[in-house]
């Protein structure tokens, strides 16, 4: 599959966050071609500001693969990992990030550009346009 088409994955679990009214973000962990961890924002159903997509999914593999160390896997995500996420990401050794829309307010570019770790290959911007109208559309109906 071509990453595209993962992140038609993410940008599914993004929709059922949108669906259970949580911030629409969605991320899967591919690992070898196959999808190992999926998940969407749950920082509402478990009230935990920590339940990130990103941190659910990077748990999620962990445990599927037996391993805290994801070097042979690539995290797809709707929007840009925040901080704290681009920090799990770097301890993960997670060893690819694609990433749809940018988050020019609360991304990890612009408070720790160079968190990453330093073999960790970064793809922006696949799927942006889905990505940033669904959240649109998610703060729009807040306002």
């Amino acid at each position: 599959m071509t990453d595209t088409e993962y992140m038609k994955l993410a940008l599914a679990e993004a929709k059922k966050a949108y669906d259970e009214d949580e911030v629409p973000i969605g991320a899967i962990v591919v690992c070898k071609g196959r999808v190992i961890a999926r998940s969407h924002n749950l920082t509402e159903a478990l009230n935990d500001v920590t339940a990130h997509a990103e941190m659910q999914a990077i748990t999620a593999a962990a445990t599927a693969i037996g391993g805290k160390y994801l070097n042979d896997c690539t995290l797809y995500v709707t929007v840009e990992p925040c901080p704290m996420c681009a920090g799990a990401i770097a301890w993960s050794q997670l060893g690819k990030l694609v990433y749809g829309a940018t988050d020019d307010k609360r991304g990890y570019r612009k408070y720790a550009p160079d968190v990453l770790h330093p073999k960790t290959e970064v793809i922006q911007g696949v799927c942006a346009d889905e990505s940033t109208e669904l959240m649109k559309r998610f703060f729009n109906s807040k306002r």
